[in-house]
């Protein structure tokens, strides 16, 4: 009933010399603590590990729920470090303080699995910041895995062989001209300088000496979800830049679905993945190489000279792979 995938093709697994393993279940398993195991999960040895997921927090409704299961065995699967939260983090509102009630039965409660007792890395979304948006910088002061240490952050990663991935998480909602006349976003996007935050951004893109350099915001630049063709403040504002400076991929959300797209004239790539609680239509698009109306989330391995990412829905199944190289 809720599912709807386009351009998909057949897939050659792409020369990672990767290979399904299932020794991270069994350990797993050892400790007591047995997970489903999703099938064909490719491993990589020597590799960084990620998942990506966003529009998350209905309060532990179910498709959440069983989106947070696979995650826990994606987690375990490719023992992952750290997870990126593109986003939308507490429906409907935000959270008011950082003892929200919220804080519990959307996070705490729902991704509970000791697995997913790693890094969380968190950007605002819109709906983040109809309430209280400092509120989740105020989180990370308190939480051991949650991670939001001001609205817009760096993060570097280092790879098992030395190489280095550099993560820039942007504060996206202050760049959407319609929200400056928004009822309830208005008075929050206000108070933002997105001169500072873009200056801060090419500054960091342009003395980053990683070897893989990834931007993580809410809002895509490209869609073929229900805001197709209504992207153009984050196309105009990012993109020169993402170009400029050789961003490898952008991981966002806003759309509730799953997306890869390859912008026809340029080096970045776009994932969005913002169906970790609901999802709604897809359509089609040129720029889109895989668009689902599936709950899920995507992972990433990484390496020095590729990047694996695997589309996951909330039944455990990979619905697409796809991979970047260097």
């Amino acid at each position: 009933m809720f599912k709807q995938i386009l351009s998909i093709t057949t897939l050659t697994v792409l020369c990672l010399s990767a290979k399904a393993q299932k020794s991270n279940y069994k350990k797993e398993a050892e400790t007591g603590h047995k997970v489903a195991e999703i099938k064909g999960l490719q491993t990589v040895k020597k590799s960084l590990n990620f998942l990506v997921m966003g529009d998350w927090g209905r309060h532990g409704e179910p498709y959440q729920k069983a989106v947070a299961e696979q995650m826990t065995s994606a987690a375990v699967g490719l023992d992952a470090t750290f997870v990126v939260a593109v986003g939308d983090n507490f429906y409907p509102k935000g959270v008011i303080s950082e003892y929200d009630p919220s804080w519990k039965s959307s996070f705490e409660d729902v991704y509970h699995q000791h697995p997913l007792f790693i890094d969380w890395y968190v950007v605002l979304g819109n709906h983040d910041y109809k309430t209280n948006p400092d509120a989740e910088v105020a989180y990370s002061k308190i939480s051991a895995r949650w991670h939001m240490p001001s609205r817009y952050f760096s993060v570097v990663k280092t790879l098992p062989d030395g190489s280095k991935a550099e993560f820039f998480y942007i504060d996206s909602s202050p760049f959407q001209t319609d929200y400056y006349s928004d009822q309830e976003y208005g008075p929050k996007v206000a108070t933002a300088d997105t001169s500072a935050q873009k200056k801060w951004l090419e500054n960091g893109l342009k003395n980053s000496t990683a070897n893989w350099k990834f931007v993580v915001g809410h809002h895509p630049l490209y869609s073929a979800g229900k805001r197709k063709g209504k992207t153009g403040d984050m196309l105009n504002s990012f993109a020169p830049l993402f170009e400029k400076y050789k961003v490898d991929a952008y991981f966002c959300g806003h759309e509730h679905h799953l997306e890869f797209d390859q912008p026809e004239g340029y080096h970045f790539v776009e994932f969005i993945s913002g169906a970790a609680a609901e999802a709604t239509p897809v359509t089609s698009a040129p720029y889109a190489k895989f668009v689902a109306q599936e709950f899920g989330f995507l992972s990433a391995t990484l390496t020095a000279k590729e990047m694996l990412v695997q589309f996951i829905n909330h039944e455990g199944k990979i619905i697409y792979t796809t991979s970047i190289k260097k």
